[in-house]
């Protein structure tokens, strides 16, 4: 007998492309049975109780729960101020490449950093990031990267580990530069930064980030 093929789970980016999607056709079709155009207002009612509604019958994966948990709170507490259209259509945007660009992401960073190069931000490579360190910059914008992380989590043009991109400046502009080359990156931390002033940005192997990544404004 022929074997069966066996689903595959899905990625967090799968997941959260699946439900920005299924949200944003659901505000269309509900818009579409309505002649009078909808105010933001009444748009982000109709997605707090759609999201309730699918938090509750298990509509999408677990993997974007916390998601849907926080963006209801948001749109409760917030109203047309959550901007849920808007960031479902960013997000969408967004994961789209993501999914489909899950290859060469070490020939793509190496694009980012020649983007940023020609934007004029000061980009540094060639120093080893080990420890706590202080750039002395004069404010310009900066992007810094270990040496050896460039060194030891790319091979053949493959990411194959984890790296952290030390970002001051404009992260709308590391963003849009990012998706420019097939990258998505994960919101800055500046907890974990290892660099004074600078937040850490997470770059992943085939783009499989486990939260929602840093979203282009």
């Amino acid at each position: 007998m022929p074997t069966e093929a066996v689903a595959q789970p899905l990625t967090y980016n799968q997941a959260m492309l699946v439900l920005a999607q299924a949200g944003l056709e659901a505000l269309a079709t509900s818009a579409s049975q309505h002649k009078a155009k909808r105010t933001p207002a009444q748009e982000s009612h109709f997605l707090c109780s759609w999201m309730v509604e699918s938090l509750k019958e298990k509509r999408f994966s677990k993997l974007v729960a916390d998601d849907l948990t926080q963006w209801i709170r948001d749109a409760r507490s917030q109203g047309a101020g959550a901007q849920l259209p808007d960031l479902f259509s960013r997000i969408v945007r967004q994961y789209q490449v993501a999914t489909s660009k899950t290859q060469d992401l070490g020939d793509a960073l190496g694009q980012l950093i020649e983007a940023m190069k020609a934007l004029d931000w000061l980009v540094i490579t060639d120093s080893d990031i080990d420890t706590k360190l202080k750039l002395d910059g004069q404010g310009q914008s900066s992007l810094i990267i270990s040496a050896k992380a460039l060194a030891g989590h790319i091979a053949n043009g493959e990411l194959i580990k984890p790296i952290s991109l030390y970002l001051r400046g404009d992260e709308n502009v590391l963003a849009q530069q990012a998706l420019a080359q097939g990258l998505i990156v994960s919101q800055g931390n500046k907890k974990t930064s290892l660099i004074k002033h600078h937040k850490a940005y997470i770059l992943t192997p085939n783009n499989n980030l486990a939260q929602l990544c840093l979203l282009i404004k």
